[in-house]
């Protein structure tokens, strides 16, 4: 753990509420912006007032819990308790998918710019530094490589998680692979978030620690005591056109491979939330959420939390949930470590913010790739069934790769 500001004294917040700031990721300095963006509305962060390198193993959200109640306990602020969620000292983080994967990390930025429901405000911790807000850069041309698996490896390991599957030892498996992205000038991350929230408006756009995305699912929204999560479970590309599109999406409805994952998913989500809840409600039947690149069946969950748990309390009973890992959950999570042959990093884990008063919102880390420099490495994958075809499953993971291809590209 580092705190950046390197004293014992309470550290002063303040936040004011401001005029509307227009575009809250063209206000982002170049160096490690952090960001939570749908539709225009959320915050974005810069400078570091506290850090955390949480330790991996089983307790790791324990251990973030404490830390983040010592922080928030030693920031004196003087918000408005009227001002929305997000006011005040807020921390953005991101979880690996594997508890035993180092580089699950929480920070605390200087400067919080948000907005929200008509209302935007701005939080400063402790003296706040000036900052220089630079030109965006192009990263030029862009030069693709195979990450951990080449394309036809992936396949075969696809098959063979399909074959355990039929022979009964789990129900389903999310497998997931990387490619590596090579820029020929220094990526700007300003520059993907930018690209991301107006081609992916629907999805949340987030950056922390060099993890950058636009997931569409969102793991937990907590707002006082009252919860709200959406769930995804198979997917289908987009068509050359209306009617194909409209194909696509009722052979999907209609699909018993993907009704089945998609089951499996808010069957994960129900078992996980009832012993939080005193009120919980999951939809009979899934719809149609139809994004730029894919169409996937969507469940909107919602419910009333039982004691008072923060939003990470929440995320960390229900990391990792069947829509990421797989049925049953244990299994499937031995069968990607032995199969995927890669460390998933903050892929497919939980990403997102909380508040001094425990609320917050996480999504899972999809759509996504890990910054650093001139390279980027990306990250896909789709829910294996018994019944799942190597290739279609391919060609899904090479449409979602898309997203972050476009980042890159634009």
């Amino acid at each position: 753990m580092s705190v950046a500001l390197g004293t014992t004294r309470p550290l002063p917040v303040r936040t004011t509420p401001i005029r509307d700031p227009g575009n809250l990721l063209a206000s982002l300095p170049r160096t490690a912006p952090y960001a939570w963006i749908r539709h225009g509305e959320g915050l974005v962060g810069w400078g570091q007032a506290a850090r955390a390198d949480i330790p991996p193993g089983p307790d790791r959200f324990a251990w973030a819990r404490q830390w983040l109640a010592a922080v928030f306990d030693d920031a004196h602020s003087d918000d408005d308790d009227a001002l929305p969620p997000g006011s005040g000292p807020v921390a953005f983080g991101t979880f690996t998918f594997d508890e035993n994967s180092a580089g699950s990390t929480l920070v605390v930025p200087q400067t919080i710019l948000a907005r929200r429901n008509g209302r935007a405000w701005l939080t400063t911790i402790g003296d706040a530094p000036h900052q220089t807000f630079t030109p965006l850069l192009d990263p030029g041309r862009i030069s693709y490589g195979d990450g951990s698996l080449t394309a036809p490896a992936w396949e075969h390991v696809v098959a063979r998680a399909a074959r355990r599957i039929r022979d009964g030892e789990l129900e389903k498996v999310v497998l997931a692979r990387d490619l590596l992205a090579t820029a020929e000038h220094p990526i700007d991350i300003r520059l993907l978030l930018l690209r991301l929230a107006r081609r992916y408006p629907e999805c949340y756009t987030f950056s922390v620690a060099g993890l950058v995305g636009a997931t569409p699912e969102l793991l937990i929204r907590r707002t006082g005591q009252e919860i709200q999560s959406l769930v995804l479970a198979g997917t289908t590309p987009r068509g050359t056109g209306p009617a194909d599109d409209l194909r696509r999406g009722a052979a999907l409805l209609a699909s018993a491979k993907d009704r089945h994952e998609h089951e499996c998913a808010i069957a994960s989500v129900r078992q996980t939330l009832a012993p939080l809840c005193a009120q919980l409600h999951t939809p009979d039947e899934p719809e149609l959420l139809v994004l730029p690149n894919v169409q996937h069946l969507a469940s909107h969950v919602s419910g009333r939390l039982a004691d008072g748990a923060s939003v990470l309390d929440v995320v960390a009973a229900m990391h990792p949930t069947a829509a990421v890992g797989g049925t049953p959950t244990h299994k499937a999570i031995d069968v990607i470590r032995e199969l995927e042959g890669m460390d998933r990093a903050g892929y497919a884990g939980p990403v997102g913010w909380i508040d001094a008063h425990g609320d917050g919102e996480w999504g899972i880390a999809l759509r996504s790739g890990i910054v650093e420099g001139r390279r980027a490495r990306l990250f896909a994958g789709g829910g294996i069934m018994g019944d799942s075809d190597p290739a279609s499953e391919l060609a899904e993971a090479q449409a979602k790769f898309r997203v972050m291809q476009y980042a890159l590209e634009g």
